[in-house]
């Protein structure tokens, strides 16, 4: 995977639904030696996926729209209960925002294959307070291939 790219995917900050508020996270942590002093759902097994633009392909907003609420659907019908958030770049000159889905309790694999259905470069997938980002398009890297992030909790 490309290393820019990579930096650019750890360096997202992501707005989470917490019981106290907005939670404001990237994975560019330092690493975390008491996993207790993370907020509570950052200690719980859970999924970031998304259907827009597939294989970081620009698609109309109504196209985009239409993918993200399928793979909604899907993951209800999973059972899984979903929340929305969203991913954005941080810096400055930055416009990029993306809307997304945080799936709590699926299945690593589960959620592998559902990146892969919405032809996704990657997904994060959280377990025991260790995000991971997972490459799920086979253009980008091998399938499976994960990198190990640190949770930083943002202001």
């Amino acid at each position: 995977m490309d290393q820019n790219l990579l930096r650019s995917y750890f360096s997202t900050v992501y707005e989470l639904p917490a019981e106290q508020g907005t939670l404001r996270v990237s994975m560019d942590g330092e690493i975390v030696h008491d996993p207790g002093a993370l907020p509570p759902l950052l200690r719980q097994t859970f999924a970031i996926l998304t259907a827009y633009n597939p294989r970081s392909m620009l698609l109309p907003r109504r196209v985009n729209d239409g993918r993200h609420q399928v793979m909604r659907d899907l993951l209800i019908l999973g059972c899984y209960r979903v929340e929305h958030c969203v991913g954005y770049d941080d810096e400055p000159e930055g416009v990029w925002r993306e809307p997304a889905w945080i799936a709590h309790g699926v299945d690593r694999d589960e959620a592998i294959h559902f990146g892969r259905t919405f032809r996704q470069n990657t997904i994060i997938y959280c377990r025991d307070a260790r995000p991971e980002l997972i490459v799920t398009d086979p253009t980008c890297d091998e399938v499976g291939r994960s990198f190990q992030g640190n949770w930083r909790v943002r202001q």
